[in-house]
């Protein structure tokens, strides 16, 4: 028996939860190199500090991950069970509900109800959750699918900062890496607003003003305690 192939929308949740564990790898890492950084010049100890973060973040990714996405598909699954009530005793309520919807989408109310016939005697489950929950009863994202992607693109994003504090000379330890880490954000939030559909101008400045201040802040407690 073959498996069953993820959907474009499934591979599309599973990539931006690659994509925003990478971005967190990335501006976590940053900000706790960089701390260490402000504070001590020794290399090991940066290094450990990073590494240390990186094996917690990817650890905390993952499991935050799967909880979130196993949330949601236990939310949509009693949706699911509600809404097959809801055919099993209201089906006329749930046609005129789904109608409603078309109509409201400036469709003619003749061809919103032939419309509405036709879908709802194809898959009456399926069109009802879609338009009263906003999903597809048929496509449930993998939270192992999920917590897998952080897991693996966390340590990934934050192999950038790690190496930039670590080959760049002790003059410009912090700045090289600043510089590496703010390329790096500019990237992943168009990405991350590619899969969003949003202003990407907008999550890139957005993305690396996070990483800025987030560095900025790690920066200034190291140089508190500065030897």
């Amino acid at each position: 028996m073959s498996k069953k192939k993820m959907s474009l929308a499934q591979k599309v949740n599973v990539l931006r939860a690659s994509v925003m564990g990478a971005n967190d790898g990335i501006i976590s890492i940053a900000g706790i190199v960089i701390g260490v950084a402000a504070a001590t010049s020794n290399a090991r100890s940066i290094l450990i500090a990073g590494l240390s973060g990186t094996l917690a973040g990817m650890i905390s990714m993952c499991m935050g991950e799967y909880v979130s996405v196993s949330t949601q598909k236990d939310s949509q699954k009693m949706a699911l069970i509600s809404e097959k009530q809801r055919l099993q005793n209201q089906y006329q309520h749930e046609f005129d509900y789904v109608q409603k919807k078309y109509e409201a989408q400036d469709i003619d109310p003749q061809l919103a109800k032939q419309a509405t016939k036709e879908l709802m005697e194809k898959d009456a489950l399926g069109t009802a959750v879609q338009e009263r929950y906003g999903f597809n009863p048929n496509e449930f994202t993998s939270p192992y699918a999920a917590a897998i992607a952080s897991f693996i693109s966390f340590p990934t994003g934050s192999i950038l900062p790690m190496v930039a504090v670590t080959v760049s000379p002790a003059n410009v330890r912090i700045l090289a890496t600043a510089i590496a880490v703010l390329i790096a954000l500019l990237i992943t939030g168009y990405f991350a607003a590619v899969l969003g559909k949003s202003n990407r101008i907008k999550s890139m400045i957005r993305n690396a003003a996070a990483g800025l201040l987030t560095m900025g802040v790690t920066y200034l407690i190291g140089q508190l305690f500065a030897r």
